[in-house]
Protein backbone atom coordinates (compact mmCIF):
# COMPACT_ATOMS: atom_id res chain seq x y z
CA UNK A 1 0.00 0.00 0.00
CA UNK A 2 1.38 3.41 -0.99
CA UNK A 3 2.07 5.80 1.87
CA UNK A 4 2.71 8.80 -0.36
CA UNK A 5 1.31 10.49 -3.43
CA UNK A 6 3.06 10.57 -6.79
CA UNK A 7 2.71 13.34 -9.34
CA UNK A 8 2.76 12.23 -12.95
CA UNK A 9 3.22 15.27 -15.21
CA UNK A 10 1.22 15.69 -18.40
CA UNK A 11 2.88 14.75 -21.65
CA UNK A 12 2.90 18.28 -23.07
CA UNK A 13 4.26 17.21 -26.44
CA UNK A 14 1.45 14.72 -26.95
CA UNK A 15 -1.18 17.33 -26.07
CA UNK A 16 0.39 19.73 -28.57
CA UNK A 17 0.45 17.13 -31.36
CA UNK A 18 -3.18 16.12 -30.85
CA UNK A 19 -4.27 19.75 -30.62
CA UNK A 20 -2.50 20.52 -33.89
CA UNK A 21 -4.12 17.48 -35.50
CA UNK A 22 -7.57 18.68 -34.43
CA UNK A 23 -6.75 22.20 -35.60
CA UNK A 24 -5.68 20.96 -39.04
CA UNK A 25 -8.89 18.97 -39.41
CA UNK A 26 -10.96 22.00 -38.42
CA UNK A 27 -9.16 24.63 -40.49
CA UNK A 28 -8.32 22.68 -43.67
CA UNK A 29 -11.68 23.24 -45.47
CA UNK A 30 -11.53 26.94 -44.58
CA UNK A 31 -8.22 27.25 -46.42
CA UNK A 32 -9.00 24.93 -49.33
CA UNK A 33 -12.51 26.08 -50.14
CA UNK A 34 -13.15 24.61 -53.60
CA UNK A 35 -15.52 21.70 -54.06
CA UNK A 36 -12.70 19.45 -55.31
CA UNK A 37 -10.55 20.30 -52.29
CA UNK A 38 -13.34 19.54 -49.83
CA UNK A 39 -14.06 16.24 -51.57
CA UNK A 40 -10.37 15.30 -51.43
CA UNK A 41 -10.15 16.29 -47.77
CA UNK A 42 -13.15 14.07 -47.04
CA UNK A 43 -11.50 11.17 -48.83
CA UNK A 44 -8.27 11.78 -46.91
CA UNK A 45 -10.11 11.49 -43.61
CA UNK A 46 -11.62 8.17 -44.70
CA UNK A 47 -8.26 6.93 -46.00
CA UNK A 48 -6.54 7.84 -42.71
CA UNK A 49 -8.99 5.72 -40.73
CA UNK A 50 -8.73 2.68 -43.00
CA UNK A 51 -4.91 2.83 -43.28
CA UNK A 52 -4.58 3.12 -39.50
CA UNK A 53 -6.92 0.16 -39.08
CA UNK A 54 -4.82 -1.84 -41.55
CA UNK A 55 -1.67 -0.91 -39.67
CA UNK A 56 -3.11 -2.51 -36.53
CA UNK A 57 -2.60 -5.76 -38.42
CA UNK A 58 0.57 -5.06 -40.38
CA UNK A 59 2.60 -2.70 -38.24
CA UNK A 60 1.49 -3.65 -34.73
CA UNK A 61 0.66 -7.32 -35.23
CA UNK A 62 2.95 -8.35 -38.09
CA UNK A 63 -0.07 -9.74 -40.00
CA UNK A 64 0.19 -9.19 -43.75
CA UNK A 65 -3.39 -9.08 -45.01
CA UNK A 66 -4.41 -9.10 -48.67
CA UNK A 67 -8.12 -8.87 -47.91
CA UNK A 68 -8.63 -5.86 -45.66
CA UNK A 69 -10.99 -4.30 -48.21
CA UNK A 70 -13.50 -7.04 -47.36
CA UNK A 71 -14.26 -5.36 -44.03
CA UNK A 72 -14.28 -1.75 -45.18
CA UNK A 73 -16.31 -2.82 -48.23
CA UNK A 74 -18.87 -4.85 -46.30
CA UNK A 75 -19.22 -1.91 -43.93
CA UNK A 76 -20.00 0.24 -46.98
CA UNK A 77 -22.62 -2.16 -48.31
CA UNK A 78 -24.43 -2.58 -45.00
CA UNK A 79 -24.31 1.16 -44.37
CA UNK A 80 -25.82 1.81 -47.81
CA UNK A 81 -28.60 -0.69 -47.24
CA UNK A 82 -29.31 0.99 -43.91
CA UNK A 83 -29.31 4.40 -45.59
CA UNK A 84 -31.93 3.19 -48.07
CA UNK A 85 -34.05 1.91 -45.19
CA UNK A 86 -33.81 5.36 -43.60
CA UNK A 87 -34.82 6.98 -46.89
CA UNK A 88 -37.93 4.78 -47.04
CA UNK A 89 -38.85 5.81 -43.51
CA UNK A 90 -38.67 2.30 -42.08
CA UNK A 91 -35.73 3.09 -39.79
CA UNK A 92 -35.64 6.33 -37.73
CA UNK A 93 -31.85 6.52 -37.48
CA UNK A 94 -29.72 9.67 -37.88
CA UNK A 95 -27.44 9.56 -40.91
CA UNK A 96 -24.53 10.59 -38.67
CA UNK A 97 -24.65 7.14 -37.03
CA UNK A 98 -24.34 5.17 -40.28
CA UNK A 99 -20.52 4.84 -39.96
CA UNK A 100 -21.13 2.97 -36.69
CA UNK A 101 -23.50 0.65 -38.57
CA UNK A 102 -20.66 -0.01 -41.00
CA UNK A 103 -18.25 -0.63 -38.14
CA UNK A 104 -20.55 -3.11 -36.37
CA UNK A 105 -21.30 -4.88 -39.66
CA UNK A 106 -17.60 -5.28 -40.42
CA UNK A 107 -17.03 -6.48 -36.86
CA UNK A 108 -19.62 -9.24 -37.33
CA UNK A 109 -17.95 -10.38 -40.54
CA UNK A 110 -14.58 -10.33 -38.75
CA UNK A 111 -15.99 -12.52 -36.01
CA UNK A 112 -16.76 -15.11 -38.69
CA UNK A 113 -13.83 -14.76 -41.07
CA UNK A 114 -11.27 -13.73 -38.47
CA UNK A 115 -11.62 -16.90 -36.44
CA UNK A 116 -10.54 -18.93 -39.46
CA UNK A 117 -7.95 -16.42 -40.68
CA UNK A 118 -6.07 -15.96 -37.39
CA UNK A 119 -5.65 -19.70 -36.85
CA UNK A 120 -2.41 -19.27 -38.79
CA UNK A 121 0.29 -16.61 -38.87
CA UNK A 122 2.86 -15.44 -41.38
CA UNK A 123 2.49 -16.59 -44.99
CA UNK A 124 -0.51 -18.91 -44.35
CA UNK A 125 -2.36 -15.95 -42.79
CA UNK A 126 -1.64 -13.82 -45.85
CA UNK A 127 -2.82 -16.55 -48.23
CA UNK A 128 -6.04 -17.10 -46.26
CA UNK A 129 -6.85 -13.38 -46.34
CA UNK A 130 -6.19 -13.37 -50.08
CA UNK A 131 -8.53 -16.32 -50.57
CA UNK A 132 -11.31 -14.77 -48.49
CA UNK A 133 -10.88 -11.48 -50.31
CA UNK A 134 -11.23 -13.13 -53.71
CA UNK A 135 -14.20 -15.16 -52.45
CA UNK A 136 -16.10 -12.08 -51.29
CA UNK A 137 -15.26 -10.18 -54.47
CA UNK A 138 -16.60 -13.07 -56.58
CA UNK A 139 -19.74 -13.18 -54.45
CA UNK A 140 -20.27 -9.46 -55.05
CA UNK A 141 -20.88 -10.25 -58.72
CA UNK A 142 -22.85 -13.45 -58.09
CA UNK A 143 -25.48 -11.98 -55.74
CA UNK A 144 -26.83 -8.77 -57.31
CA UNK A 145 -29.77 -8.72 -54.89
CA UNK A 146 -27.42 -7.67 -52.10
CA UNK A 147 -24.40 -6.22 -53.89
CA UNK A 148 -26.23 -4.56 -56.78
CA UNK A 149 -24.26 -6.28 -59.53
CA UNK A 150 -21.85 -4.25 -61.65
CA UNK A 151 -23.84 -1.06 -61.09
CA UNK A 152 -23.65 -1.31 -57.32
CA UNK A 153 -26.07 0.26 -54.84
CA UNK A 154 -26.78 3.96 -54.57
CA UNK A 155 -28.53 6.05 -51.94
CA UNK A 156 -29.31 9.58 -50.83
CA UNK A 157 -27.58 10.82 -47.68
CA UNK A 158 -30.07 13.68 -47.29
CA UNK A 159 -32.53 11.49 -45.41
CA UNK A 160 -33.80 10.73 -41.93
CA UNK A 161 -33.87 13.06 -38.92
CA UNK A 162 -32.06 16.40 -39.37
CA UNK A 163 -30.93 17.65 -35.95
CA UNK A 164 -30.01 21.35 -35.88
CA UNK A 165 -30.96 21.55 -39.54
CA UNK A 166 -27.88 19.59 -40.64
CA UNK A 167 -28.77 17.66 -43.80
CA UNK A 168 -25.27 16.53 -44.87
CA UNK A 169 -26.19 17.63 -48.37
CA UNK A 170 -23.41 20.23 -48.66
CA UNK A 171 -19.95 18.66 -48.84
CA UNK A 172 -18.66 20.91 -46.05
CA UNK A 173 -21.18 19.43 -43.59
CA UNK A 174 -20.20 15.90 -44.51
CA UNK A 175 -16.51 16.81 -44.25
CA UNK A 176 -16.87 17.90 -40.63
CA UNK A 177 -18.71 14.67 -39.83
CA UNK A 178 -15.82 12.75 -41.39
CA UNK A 179 -13.31 14.94 -39.52
CA UNK A 180 -14.98 14.16 -36.18
CA UNK A 181 -14.92 10.43 -36.90
CA UNK A 182 -11.32 10.69 -38.10
CA UNK A 183 -10.15 12.39 -34.91
CA UNK A 184 -12.06 10.05 -32.59
CA UNK A 185 -11.02 6.87 -34.44
CA UNK A 186 -7.39 7.99 -34.62
CA UNK A 187 -7.39 8.72 -30.88
CA UNK A 188 -9.00 5.37 -30.07
CA UNK A 189 -6.56 3.44 -32.24
CA UNK A 190 -3.65 5.26 -30.63
CA UNK A 191 -5.09 4.44 -27.20
CA UNK A 192 -5.32 0.78 -28.28
CA UNK A 193 -1.56 0.70 -28.83
CA UNK A 194 -1.10 1.67 -25.16
CA UNK A 195 -3.40 -1.03 -23.77
CA UNK A 196 -2.18 -4.43 -22.50
CA UNK A 197 -3.76 -6.04 -25.57
CA UNK A 198 -1.91 -3.64 -27.86
CA UNK A 199 1.39 -4.33 -26.10
CA UNK A 200 0.79 -8.06 -26.25
CA UNK A 201 0.02 -7.75 -29.97
CA UNK A 202 3.49 -6.24 -30.43
CA UNK A 203 4.95 -9.16 -28.48
CA UNK A 204 3.10 -11.65 -30.69
CA UNK A 205 4.59 -9.90 -33.71
CA UNK A 206 8.15 -9.97 -32.35
CA UNK A 207 8.32 -13.32 -30.52
CA UNK A 208 5.18 -15.50 -30.54
CA UNK A 209 6.99 -18.45 -28.94
CA UNK A 210 7.87 -16.43 -25.86
CA UNK A 211 4.29 -15.14 -25.64
CA UNK A 212 3.04 -18.73 -25.63
CA UNK A 213 5.65 -19.60 -23.00
CA UNK A 214 4.38 -16.96 -20.57
CA UNK A 215 0.83 -18.27 -20.90
CA UNK A 216 -0.91 -16.18 -23.58
CA UNK A 217 -2.84 -17.58 -26.54
CA UNK A 218 -1.34 -15.94 -29.62
CA UNK A 219 -4.30 -16.90 -31.79
CA UNK A 220 -6.70 -15.16 -29.40
CA UNK A 221 -4.56 -12.01 -29.37
CA UNK A 222 -4.50 -11.94 -33.18
CA UNK A 223 -8.24 -12.65 -33.31
CA UNK A 224 -9.15 -9.80 -30.97
CA UNK A 225 -6.88 -7.36 -32.82
CA UNK A 226 -8.33 -8.54 -36.13
CA UNK A 227 -11.88 -7.78 -34.99
CA UNK A 228 -10.96 -4.35 -33.66
CA UNK A 229 -9.15 -3.53 -36.90
CA UNK A 230 -12.20 -4.62 -38.93
CA UNK A 231 -14.48 -2.45 -36.79
CA UNK A 232 -12.53 0.71 -37.64
CA UNK A 233 -12.25 -0.35 -41.29
CA UNK A 234 -16.05 -0.68 -41.33
CA UNK A 235 -16.42 2.84 -39.97
CA UNK A 236 -14.27 4.09 -42.85
CA UNK A 237 -16.47 2.08 -45.23
CA UNK A 238 -19.61 3.65 -43.82
CA UNK A 239 -18.14 7.12 -44.24
CA UNK A 240 -17.19 6.23 -47.80
CA UNK A 241 -20.77 5.19 -48.54
CA UNK A 242 -22.01 8.57 -47.30
CA UNK A 243 -19.35 10.47 -49.22
CA UNK A 244 -19.89 8.85 -52.62
CA UNK A 245 -23.55 7.81 -52.19
CA UNK A 246 -22.80 4.69 -54.22
CA UNK A 247 -21.11 1.39 -53.40
CA UNK A 248 -19.87 -1.03 -56.06
CA UNK A 249 -18.04 -4.34 -56.05
CA UNK A 250 -14.74 -2.43 -56.39
CA UNK A 251 -14.80 -1.64 -52.66
CA UNK A 252 -14.16 -5.33 -51.82
CA UNK A 253 -11.69 -5.99 -54.64
CA UNK A 254 -8.10 -7.06 -54.39
CA UNK A 255 -7.03 -3.75 -55.92
CA UNK A 256 -8.49 -1.88 -52.94
CA UNK A 257 -6.78 -4.21 -50.46
CA UNK A 258 -3.51 -3.78 -52.35
CA UNK A 259 -3.86 0.00 -52.15
CA UNK A 260 -4.24 -0.17 -48.37
CA UNK A 261 -1.10 -2.29 -48.12
CA UNK A 262 0.90 -0.14 -50.55
CA UNK A 263 0.18 3.23 -48.98
CA UNK A 264 0.42 2.02 -45.40
CA UNK A 265 3.89 0.75 -46.26
CA UNK A 266 4.85 3.97 -48.07
CA UNK A 267 3.69 6.08 -45.14
CA UNK A 268 5.58 3.93 -42.65
CA UNK A 269 4.07 0.91 -40.91
CA UNK A 270 6.54 1.03 -38.03
CA UNK A 271 5.24 4.37 -36.71
CA UNK A 272 1.72 5.27 -35.68
CA UNK A 273 1.57 8.44 -37.80
CA UNK A 274 2.94 6.65 -40.88
CA UNK A 275 -0.46 5.44 -42.13
CA UNK A 276 -1.78 8.99 -41.76
CA UNK A 277 0.82 10.07 -44.30
CA UNK A 278 -0.06 7.04 -46.40
CA UNK A 279 -3.77 7.89 -46.38
CA UNK A 280 -3.05 11.41 -47.63
CA UNK A 281 -0.78 10.06 -50.37
CA UNK A 282 -3.40 7.51 -51.42
CA UNK A 283 -5.92 10.24 -52.17
CA UNK A 284 -3.37 12.49 -53.88
CA UNK A 285 -2.24 9.61 -56.10
CA UNK A 286 -5.76 8.44 -56.89
CA UNK A 287 -7.18 11.88 -57.66
CA UNK A 288 -4.35 14.14 -58.86
CA UNK A 289 -1.74 11.76 -60.27
CA UNK A 290 -4.34 9.74 -62.14
CA UNK A 291 -5.50 12.94 -63.87
CA UNK A 292 -1.99 13.85 -65.00
CA UNK A 293 -1.07 10.60 -66.74
CA UNK A 294 -2.56 7.27 -67.72
CA UNK A 295 0.61 5.57 -66.50
CA UNK A 296 0.14 6.68 -62.89
CA UNK A 297 0.05 3.11 -61.56
CA UNK A 298 3.41 2.43 -63.18
CA UNK A 299 4.89 5.54 -61.55
CA UNK A 300 3.42 4.43 -58.25
CA UNK A 301 5.07 1.05 -58.67
CA UNK A 302 8.44 2.69 -59.35
CA UNK A 303 8.11 4.84 -56.23
CA UNK A 304 7.22 1.74 -54.20
CA UNK A 305 10.26 -0.09 -55.59
CA UNK A 306 12.49 2.87 -54.76
CA UNK A 307 11.16 3.03 -51.19
CA UNK A 308 11.65 -0.70 -50.65
CA UNK A 309 15.26 -0.42 -51.82
CA UNK A 310 16.33 2.77 -50.04
CA UNK A 311 13.77 3.52 -47.30
CA UNK A 312 11.99 0.31 -46.21
CA UNK A 313 10.70 2.06 -43.10
CA UNK A 314 8.58 4.44 -45.18
CA UNK A 315 8.33 8.21 -45.08
CA UNK A 316 7.71 8.21 -41.32
CA UNK A 317 11.04 6.51 -40.67
CA UNK A 318 12.86 9.11 -42.78
CA UNK A 319 11.22 11.87 -40.75
CA UNK A 320 12.10 10.28 -37.41
CA UNK A 321 15.71 9.55 -38.40
CA UNK A 322 16.24 13.14 -39.45
CA UNK A 323 14.60 14.44 -36.28
CA UNK A 324 17.10 12.35 -34.33
CA UNK A 325 19.97 13.90 -36.29
CA UNK A 326 18.49 17.37 -35.77
CA UNK A 327 18.26 16.76 -32.01
CA UNK A 328 22.05 16.36 -31.97
CA UNK A 329 22.62 19.45 -34.13
CA UNK A 330 24.02 17.68 -37.20
CA UNK A 331 21.15 18.03 -39.68
CA UNK A 332 22.55 21.22 -41.24
CA UNK A 333 25.51 19.23 -42.54
CA UNK A 334 23.25 17.12 -44.75
CA UNK A 335 21.27 19.73 -46.68
CA UNK A 336 23.70 19.83 -49.61
CA UNK A 337 23.62 16.04 -49.89
CA UNK A 338 19.84 16.05 -49.74
CA UNK A 339 19.67 18.62 -52.52
CA UNK A 340 22.04 16.53 -54.64
CA UNK A 341 20.07 13.34 -53.99
CA UNK A 342 16.80 15.07 -54.85
CA UNK A 343 18.18 16.63 -58.03
CA UNK A 344 19.73 13.40 -59.34
CA UNK A 345 16.62 11.37 -58.43
CA UNK A 346 14.45 13.93 -60.21
CA UNK A 347 16.71 13.78 -63.27
CA UNK A 348 16.39 9.98 -63.37
CA UNK A 349 12.62 10.22 -62.93
CA UNK A 350 12.32 12.71 -65.80
CA UNK A 351 14.19 10.40 -68.16
CA UNK A 352 12.15 7.38 -67.10
CA UNK A 353 8.91 9.38 -67.39
CA UNK A 354 9.79 10.44 -70.92
CA UNK A 355 10.30 6.79 -71.94
CA UNK A 356 7.09 5.69 -70.21
CA UNK A 357 5.02 8.46 -71.80
CA UNK A 358 6.35 7.63 -75.27
CA UNK A 359 5.57 3.93 -74.80
CA UNK A 360 2.04 4.73 -73.62
CA UNK A 361 1.59 7.13 -76.53
CA UNK A 362 2.56 4.44 -79.04
CA UNK A 363 0.25 1.88 -77.46
CA UNK A 364 -2.77 4.07 -76.71
CA UNK A 365 -2.60 7.24 -78.81
CA UNK A 366 -0.87 6.17 -82.01
CA UNK A 367 -3.79 7.50 -84.08
CA UNK A 368 -3.06 11.03 -82.85
CA UNK A 369 0.36 11.08 -84.49
CA UNK A 370 3.86 10.46 -83.23
CA UNK A 371 4.39 13.72 -81.35
CA UNK A 372 3.41 14.34 -77.73
CA UNK A 373 3.88 17.07 -75.17
CA UNK A 374 5.93 16.25 -72.05
CA UNK A 375 6.96 18.81 -69.42
CA UNK A 376 6.73 21.63 -71.93
CA UNK A 377 8.83 19.80 -74.53
CA UNK A 378 7.76 18.05 -77.72
CA UNK A 379 8.78 14.41 -78.02
CA UNK A 380 8.61 12.25 -81.13
CA UNK A 381 7.74 8.67 -80.22
CA UNK A 382 8.98 7.52 -83.64
CA UNK A 383 12.16 9.60 -83.56
CA UNK A 384 15.57 8.27 -82.56
CA UNK A 385 16.62 11.56 -80.97
CA UNK A 386 13.80 11.52 -78.39
CA UNK A 387 14.52 7.94 -77.36
CA UNK A 388 18.28 8.49 -77.24
CA UNK A 389 17.86 11.68 -75.20
CA UNK A 390 15.51 10.04 -72.68
CA UNK A 391 17.79 7.01 -72.21
CA UNK A 392 20.83 9.27 -71.90
CA UNK A 393 19.08 11.25 -69.15
CA UNK A 394 18.20 8.02 -67.33
CA UNK A 395 21.76 6.66 -67.45
CA UNK A 396 23.27 9.99 -66.42
CA UNK A 397 20.79 10.38 -63.59
CA UNK A 398 21.40 6.87 -62.25
CA UNK A 399 25.18 7.33 -62.35
CA UNK A 400 25.05 10.70 -60.57
CA UNK A 401 22.51 9.40 -58.05
CA UNK A 402 24.71 6.43 -57.19
CA UNK A 403 27.77 8.64 -56.68
CA UNK A 404 25.75 11.02 -54.51
CA UNK A 405 24.22 8.14 -52.57
CA UNK A 406 27.61 6.65 -51.72
CA UNK A 407 28.88 10.02 -50.49
CA UNK A 408 25.72 10.50 -48.45
CA UNK A 409 26.02 6.99 -47.00
CA UNK A 410 29.54 7.73 -45.71
CA UNK A 411 28.44 11.09 -44.32
CA UNK A 412 25.38 9.55 -42.68
CA UNK A 413 27.47 6.78 -41.14
CA UNK A 414 29.87 9.29 -39.61
CA UNK A 415 26.99 11.26 -38.10
CA UNK A 416 25.37 8.13 -36.68
CA UNK A 417 28.69 7.09 -35.15
CA UNK A 418 28.99 10.52 -33.54
CA UNK A 419 25.45 10.26 -32.17
CA UNK A 420 26.14 6.85 -30.62
CA UNK A 421 29.29 8.15 -28.94
CA UNK A 422 27.48 11.26 -27.73
CA UNK A 423 24.66 9.17 -26.26
CA UNK A 424 27.15 6.98 -24.38
CA UNK A 425 28.96 10.10 -23.13
CA UNK A 426 25.72 11.57 -21.82
CA UNK A 427 24.82 8.33 -20.09
CA UNK A 428 28.08 8.38 -18.16
CA UNK A 429 27.49 11.92 -16.85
Amino acid sequence: MKTHYEFKPYNVGRWVVWSLFALVLAVAPLIFTSGLAQTMLSQMGIAIIVCLSYNMLLGHGGMLSFGHAVYSGMGSFLAMHTLNMISKGSLPLPVSLLPLVGGVSALLFAVLFGYVTTKKAGTPFAMITLGIGELVWAMSLMFPEFFGGEGGISGNRVAGPKPLGITFGPQIQLYYLIAIYTFICTALMFAFTRTPLGRMLNAVRDNPERVEFVGYDTQRVRYLAFMISAFFAGIAGGLGALNFEIVTSEVVSGNRSGAYLLFTFLGGATFFFGPIIGGVLMVLAGVLLSELTKAWLLYLGLVFLFMVMYAPGGIASLIMMNLRVAAFGRLKELWVSYLALGATALLTLLGAAAVIEMVYHIKLNAALGSELKFMGATLDSNGVNSWFGAIFVIVTGIALFELTRRHFKRQWGEIQEYIEKEMKRRETL
